[in-house]
């Protein structure tokens, strides 16, 4: 089934505030790192800046969580897709665009602090999160790529309301292909920011935390999830703004 990929990749991109908040302190973290645990790499080895050293481990980071968020997607997409049911089930499918756009309306509300209805969502995934989370003290110290990207995959697991909100589009994806390209697009959505966070560290997460800031991605989070719902509504099949939202 066709999604347009852009608003997915918006969507990261807006609600990375929130991510300043819920990565943004291990993330910001790798910008001080110490000498004795620098990259055994070449451009380290000649002598190149910190800000270069600290942007290769957030990349190294955010590597394995958006590998864990394209194989979430991949197994939600494989999942609904082999439901042979939904193939068929016009119903099914329009109610879970409505759930979807509804979805994103919630998360920009959440990302706005107007309504934390999605941090119930979260709460959902934390008894997983108990079993993971012992595995990241395994990977310490932090002193190599493939360690970092360890964390990343494990982090990418983090209870996250923002997460669930785009992992339920990647179902209405209808395979593990497209459920895959969908969660991939929303994590390199979500990469400036924390790449940006990672090298400025708490100068940057806390102009994201700003009321302003935060009012603003979430208002247009939540615009995108209302034009969902009303072409959905409508019943409209393309036009301008079909690239825009979510809705067959």
């Amino acid at each position: 089934m066709s999604l347009s990929l852009f608003p997915v990749f918006v969507v990261g991109l807006l609600g990375s505030v929130h991510c300043a908040g819920m990565c943004g302190g291990i993330v910001g973290a790798f910008s001080a790192v110490p000498a004795r645990r620098r990259f055994p790499v070449a451009v380290a080895s000649l002598g190149a800046p910190v800000a270069l050293e600290a942007a290769l481990r957030v990349m190294a980071y955010n590597a394995g969580r958006i590998a864990s968020y394209t194989a979430a997607g991949a197994l939600a997409g494989g999942l609904a897709g082999g439901m042979r049911t939904m193939a068929g089930a016009l119903p099914l499918q329009v109610a879970g665009y409505w759930l979807a756009n509804g979805m994103l309306v919630a998360l920009g509300l959440y990302l706005m602090d107007a309504w934390r209805g999605l941090a119930r969502v979260e709460a959902a995934g934390r008894w997983a999160w108990r079993r993971i989370e012992p595995l990241t003290r395994r990977l310490m110290p932090l002193d190599s790529p493939l360690k970092l990207f360890g964390l990343g995959a494990l982090w990418g697991w983090l209870p996250c309301g923002m997460v669930y909100s785009v992992l339920l589009t990647s179902m209405l994806s209808g395979s593990a292909a497209s459920g895959a390209g969908v969660m991939l697009a929303f994590g390199l959505g979500t990469l400036p920011m924390l790449l940006a966070m990672g090298v400025l560290g708490a100068r940057l997460r806390g102009w994201l935390q700003r009321r302003p800031v935060r009012l603003a991605s979430g208002g247009i989070v939540l615009g995108f999830g209302v034009l969902g719902l009303l072409r959905a509504a409508a019943g409209v099949g393309g036009g301008w703004f079909a690239p825009w939202c979510l809705a067959p």
